[in-house]
């Protein structure tokens, strides 16, 4: 039995794992990396000979882990996806979102290999998911069985178990083990693995030690109270799939309470829509804190305006705006309502999740109150006058709490993936010297681990 990590780099990126049993080829993922394109985006799926894989494992519709897909079941004609049924509602939606995108880079890049796969082919190939419930076991082959569960990541998140000559191999995928606004967290099974691969993503970043979701939600509610005290706006940005509808459900919770004036308009934008419709959908079908609230039918949303279908949402004094993406990428709705927005010193930028340094909104988040920044290659750069503030709503468990989870199953083998190599590290170093009979390894990409 073998593991081998076919990401490109220790980092989070494109994501993807293989696994070799007695009788069984997986692999777990099939990502797009963020900050590359064309070919540099993939994972080393060459490393992979064609039509040698048994099963695809989806653990959730995020793309650095779903953009990919498409392309491993071209070059693995014969292997079903597995995933949840809300993952593959996400997905779908996801990835024919990223064929649009692609063209466009095409277009306006000259990027020749883009689109990676186009609308029909990802219909076709949609044909071989198979979607499957938590906690409820299949076989792929004789000797090697699959079980999903609920990761509490976003809705349909899953850390998948493998067993196979009486050996359990457990894949974490991304996990949330607190309850977060909307969903619930992370149901994982406690009791031994021999072989466990996860994530590392807050591994260099430790939380504050009077941490409190509940006292951090009373901020970001401070935040917007003031902000429209002084008769401006605010702007949070939000990635489609999870924070949108996380940030959403604050914001109701806010009205029923009383604490937020229910009369404040609340606008969102971009992909959240068509996310928050599926979001919607399973709202009666899947485990969450609130499982009878429906985002588009109980709130008062705004999505621009109404007579002209995809016109730009306009800018108003004393309303919310949740616009994706989260990071302020250029030429989504977020950076584009940026430009004119953040030069008024009534407003605020308030941001609800990671934002990469590189990015236009991790270089916002270093820009002095007062001083330039440049949101986009193609317009000129603009003072940032409001108020910027960041809140800690991470989908990601903290890195005590992982730490916790890797020493209560003590593992024959614990992989460190989707991290940057400083939080790897720090996992490393914590594994050794409690469990020093575990092998911890920071898998290097290529290398082939025996299980």
């Amino acid at each position: 039995m073998f593991f081998q990590n076919l990401a490109r780099k220790n980092e989070i990126g494109a994501n993807c794992y293989l696994i070799e049993t007695s009788d069984s080829t997986i692999v777990l993922d099939s990502g797009m990396h963020p900050k590359e394109e064309g070919l540099q985006a993939l994972p080393a799926h060459h490393e992979i000979p064609p039509s040698s894989v048994d099963a695809i494992v989806l653990s959730h519709a995020h793309l650095d882990h779903t953009g990919t897909i498409p392309v491993l079941m071209r070059d693995q004609q014969d292997a079903p996806l597995y995933l949840t049924q809300a993952t593959a509602d996400l997905a779908k939606a996801l990835l024919h979102n990223s064929v649009n995108v692609m063209q466009h880079k095409r277009l306006e890049f000259g990027i020749t290999e883009y689109p990676l796969y186009g609308h029909r082919e990802l219909d076709r190939l949609a044909t071989r998911w198979e979607p499957q419930k938590y906690e409820e076991s299949w076989k792929i082959n004789r000797d090697t069985e699959l079980t999903f569960y609920d990761a509490g990541h976003i809705l349909g998140s899953a850390g998948v178990m493998i067993e196979s000559d009486e050996k359990r191999i457990f894949y974490t995928g991304d996990i949330q083990f607190e309850d977060q606004t909307l969903i619930t967290g992370a149901k994982f099974p406690e009791e031994h693995v021999d072989a466990l691969i996860v994530e590392t993503t807050r591994g260099a970043a430790p939380r504050k030690a009077d941490y409190d979701r509940d006292r951090e939600e009373q901020k970001l509610l401070d935040a917007i109270l003031d902000t429209l005290e002084r008769g401006g706006s605010a702007l949070i940005p939000v990635f489609a799939i999870g924070k949108t509808q996380e940030v959403l459900t604050m914001i109701q919770k806010f009205k029923l309470s009383g604490q937020l004036p229910d009369k404040t308009p609340v606008y969102m934008g971009g992909l959240s829509t068509k996310m928050t419709m599926i979001f919607d959908d399973l709202s009666d079908s899947t485990s969450r804190k609130v499982p009878d609230f429906k985002i588009l039918e109980d709130m008062d949303l705004q999505t621009g305006s109404k007579k002209h279908k995809g016109a730009p949402i306009t800018y108003r004094p004393g309303a919310i705006f949740c616009l994706s993406s989260g990071m302020m990428s250029e030429k989504t709705t977020s950076n584009i309502f940026a430009q004119t927005f953040i030069s008024n010193p009534k407003n605020s930028l308030l941001f609800v999740g990671y934002a990469d340094p590189a990015s236009p909104g991790g270089v916002i988040r270093q820009t002095k109150l007062g001083d330039t920044v440049k949101l986009s290659k193609e317009q000129p750069a603009v003072v940032l006058n409001c108020p910027v503030e960041v809140f800690d709503f991470s989908g990601h468990a903290t890195r005590d709490a992982i730490l916790d989870y890797i020493l209560k199953l003590t593992p024959k083998q614990v992989f460190l993936v989707h991290g940057d190599l400083a939080a790897s590290e720090w996992f490393q170093q914590q594994i050794t010297s409690r469990l020093p009979e575990t092998e911890c390894v920071i898998p290097i990409p290529g290398k082939k681990y025996s299980l």
